[in-house]
């Protein structure tokens, strides 16, 4: 499952994730691109031309929401904050939300399961986030106390990870969850 098919579900975590971040002493320079940096701000090859155009849209996203960004003397608590609200967004926004690696084989097994239960998630690779996605781990691990991959939420609440997710499907609790999400397509 590709990642960029998920990107338009993400603009808004993505925005603010492309975020610029300027210590309070720096001089004013402009700021960093709002790009987020993969492919230096083209979509990756291998997402084709449909993925292309939700790449660009993501693209346009972040950039406005750079334009709006406050001030580079705004604290570091307030990017923390930003980040926070934006799984918090995501997670309430989407039934099925999969926080991964996409070298992580547990990540792997939790959306090959997905796949197999004719599930879509909105799959964020953490590590194709650039600096942002140790960020925004860090930011997960606060907000749920698991520091691992994947980090997994259905319905808007926190599940667990490979584990968690696959002992709830074996025990039958898994697909009941899901229905409620209306996660199922």
């Amino acid at each position: 499952m590709s990642t960029a098919t998920h990107l338009p579900k993400f603009a808004a975590a993505a925005a603010a994730l492309a975020s610029p971040r300027t210590a309070p002493s720096a001089p004013l320079a402009p700021p960093r691109s709002a790009r987020l940096p993969v492919g230096r701000g083209r979509a990756p090859a291998s997402v084709g031309s449909r993925g292309a155009r939700r790449w660009a849209s993501i693209q346009t996203a972040a950039a406005a929401a750079a334009a709006s960004e406050p001030s580079p003397s705004s604290s570091s608590s307030s990017f923390g904050s930003r980040l926070e609200e934006a799984v918090r967004k995501t997670v309430a926004e989407n039934p099925v939300v999969v926080y991964s690696k996409s070298w992580c084989s547990y990540s792997s097994e939790v959306k090959s399961l997905f796949k197999r239960l004719g599930v879509d998630p909105l799959v964020i690779e953490l590590d194709e986030l650039g600096p942002q996605g140790p960020q925004l781990q860090k930011v997960l691990e606060r907000l749920t106390g698991q520091h691992t991959v994947p980090n997994v939420f259905i319905g808007g609440q926190h599940i667990g990870g490979c584990t968690d997710t696959v002992k709830l499907h074996r025990n039958g609790e898994l697909e009941p969850l899901l229905s409620e999400a209306n996660a199922k397509n």
